[in-house]
């Protein structure tokens, strides 16, 4: 898993069919000092209810798909917790 904070929202009007219904964020991968690790953020699919601001913890590859109802989704990130308290 890794850490992130969401940045943004993406409204895609046409999208795979087994998208349809799936709330698409802009995620900004951080480290443990909230600072950003990658100039370059990733769509995330929403599983948990996250708004922009919010930071998350994310998952990438198989374990994405994982996350969905929908296992034919094509996903390949999925924000799978919020984060409401970091103790480091």
């Amino acid at each position: 898993m890794e850490m992130g904070i969401v940045v943004g929202r993406v409204t895609a009007t046409r999208k795979d069919e087994n998208l349809v219904g799936t709330k698409l964020l802009i995620t900004q991968s951080i480290g443990i000092d909230g600072n950003p690790l990658t100039s370059v953020p990733i769509i995330t699919v929403d599983t948990v209810g996250a708004g922009v601001g919010e930071q998350v913890f994310f998952v990438r590859g198989s374990m994405a798909s994982r996350a969905v109802k929908n296992k034919d989704a094509p996903i390949d990130a999925a924000i799978v917790g919020i984060i409401d308290n970091l103790d480091c």
